[in-house]
């Protein structure tokens, strides 16, 4: 039987705040994106459940001349996780550490001022958080963004996309409260596969969709 794909990422809002119903009204949620692809899945579900939305981004550390290796993550509100056991076995000097802490650090808040303006960044701590991404092939951004939020202290952390891999599912479910999806077909391939119009989410749709949101929400 084939798994039906989403006609594009506000379908797949639509279909996932179905499954996040339980959350809707209730008071201390945010709806927190993974920029640029989560902004339209995390738009319907904000808008069903009329929660606050907002952005998390998250810049990996990768090792200089090898960046597919994470030396750790750097997220919004500077907060900043590294993976010891990589910079350990791979004998990675502070010096090294800072630079590329700083030249992610520039870069999230280059997108903070692209996507908020002077905005603030929301005050998660005590709150329940649903973390949205477009979808979960790897899990390893989705990962990064956790452990950064965790640093904040929320209350409850809610993983959720319409499309993931089970094995992602696996690998985030112990480090979160909860995963909501809506398919996770066994063979995965990649997050597009499963979308009729998977094409880039620009800039300026992002910063359209959180300025609506931002007018629409009534606490």
């Amino acid at each position: 039987m084939t798994m039906e794909r989403f006609l594009d990422r506000h379908v797949a809002g639509r279909k996932l705040a179905q499954k996040l119903s339980r959350y809707a009204g209730r008071s201390g949620v945010i709806v927190l994106a993974l920029p640029r692809g989560g902004v339209p899945v995390a738009y319907e579900v904000a808008r069903s459940m009329n929660a606050p939305l907002d952005v998390l981004i998250v810049r990996k550390l990768g090792v200089p001349g090898r960046e597919e290796l994470a030396i750790g993550a750097i997220a919004s509100g500077g907060i900043w996780v590294l993976n010891n056991d990589i910079i350990e076995s791979l004998k990675i000097d502070q010096k090294t550490i800072d630079a590329v802490t700083e030249q992610e650090m520039k870069e999230v808040q280059r997108r903070e001022g692209q996507y908020r303006g002077d905005r603030p960044a929301p005050d998660v701590k005590g709150h329940t958080i649903i973390l949205i991404d477009d979808g979960l092939a790897t899990g390893a951004t989705m990962l990064a963004a956790v452990a950064a939020l965790r640093a904040q202290e929320p209350a409850r952390i809610v993983v959720a996309v319409p499309a993931a891999a089970p094995e992602a599912i696996r690998l985030i479910q112990p480090k979160v409260d909860e995963v909501v999806y809506v398919i996770a077909p066994g063979s995965f391939e990649g997050v597009g596969k499963w979308y009729e119009d998977f094409s880039q989410t620009p800039d300026e749709e992002v910063q359209n969709l959180l300025a609506e949101s931002n007018l629409r929400f009534r606490p």
